[in-house]
């Protein structure tokens, strides 16, 4: 699975305008909602909270991987976000996170949902990726680090 195939590039948001944890999930709902056809908003907020309740998704080097399933949702997608400034997250390496990526997915998908959350997470483990999209000036700029990767990804 590519990030691109559930990724639309107005799904990234550079930079975020949260400065805390929920806001930051929330307005990163907000874009899904907003650009990827998801109509149950508070709902999804509420799911996606309600996660990360249960133990932090904040898996350390900076990075956040909100996630939540909900009914009604149509296919797997993907927003992402940048903050201004590291948010304090409850990460397990105890550090704000300043990179947020929202998974959201139906219920009945668990399968590619687990695979997705598994090429998001391998992808991050690349410090020289994790610092290129830090370092993205705008939106459009953090997509194309994003395809540029999957791209040298594909040919490797």
């Amino acid at each position: 699975m590519r990030l691109t195939d559930i990724l639309q590039a107005d799904c990234v948001k550079v930079p975020l305008e949260a400065t805390s944890k929920e806001q930051a999930i929330n307005e990163l709902v907000d874009l899904l909602a907003d650009h990827a056809g998801i109509a149950q908003r508070d709902s999804l907020k509420k799911a996606v909270w309600s996660r990360e309740m249960t133990r932090t998704t904040g898996i350390g080097h900076g990075v956040g991987i909100p996630h939540g399933k909900l009914e009604g949702v149509g296919k797997l997608s993907l927003a992402i976000g940048r903050a201004a400034n590291p948010i304090e997250y409850g990460a397990i390496d105890h550090k704000p996170v300043d990179l947020i990526l929202l998974l959201v997915s139906p219920v009945d998908q668990t399968g590619p949902h687990i695979q997705a959350l598994a090429t998001i997470s391998r992808m991050l483990t690349d410090a020289s990726f994790r610092s290129a999209i830090r370092t993205a000036a705008t939106s459009a700029d953090l997509f194309r680090v994003i395809t540029e990767q999957e791209a040298k990804e594909t040919v490797s």
